[in-house]
């Protein structure tokens, strides 16, 4: 019995967009990128990468996972680092005490159905971040979690990004 390894394979058909949101609401759209621009300020952009990833993966948004991990990648993030993060409580020695501090407050905001962000997770965060850098971290985290609720709801497809373009 013989194996033909050049066969090519058969992937899943991709799915078409069920909305393309931007096009429909383009001032929204607008005052998004401005948003988060504007929340992106003085973020290092390295762990910027990790907290869109790690809410992207909360959020099961496969386009922004797409997106922000190639970002990362580009940025000069490990491939170990980006494996990992969906795993990071366990894989803690991966990261830096502030990144962890920040990947805790990422989860806390992002799945507030489990509750507040506790009052120990803000005081890790607090005890890394300066006031200033905690609010901008606090802004990048809403503003992913926004951008998710667009890409999942209208079922944006990953795959085709490319850093740099936008």
């Amino acid at each position: 019995m013989t194996t033909d390894h050049t066969a090519p394979v058969e992937y899943a058909p991709e799915h078409a967009p069920r909305l393309n949101w931007s096009e429909h609401v383009p001032e929204v759209y607008k005052a998004m990128v401005r948003l988060d621009a504007a929340a992106r300020r003085g973020v290092d952009p390295k762990l910027l990468e990790l907290v869109k990833i790690r809410v992207s993966q909360i959020n099961h948004c496969a386009f922004c996972l797409d997106m922000h991990t190639k970002d990362a990648l580009a940025a000069g993030e490990s491939v170990e680092r980006i494996v990992q993060l969906s795993a990071w409580e366990e894989s803690a020695h991966f990261y830096t005490e502030r990144e962890l501090a920040a990947l805790a407050l990422t989860e806390a905001v992002t799945v507030l159905t489990d509750g507040f962000v506790p009052d120990e997770v803000w005081a890790k965060a607090a005890a890394h971040f300066e006031e200033a850098e905690l609010a901008q971290l606090l802004a990048s985290i809403t503003v992913i979690n926004a951008w998710n609720r667009f890409g999942v709801s209208c079922r944006m497809v990953p795959g085709h990004y490319v850093p740099g373009r936008r």
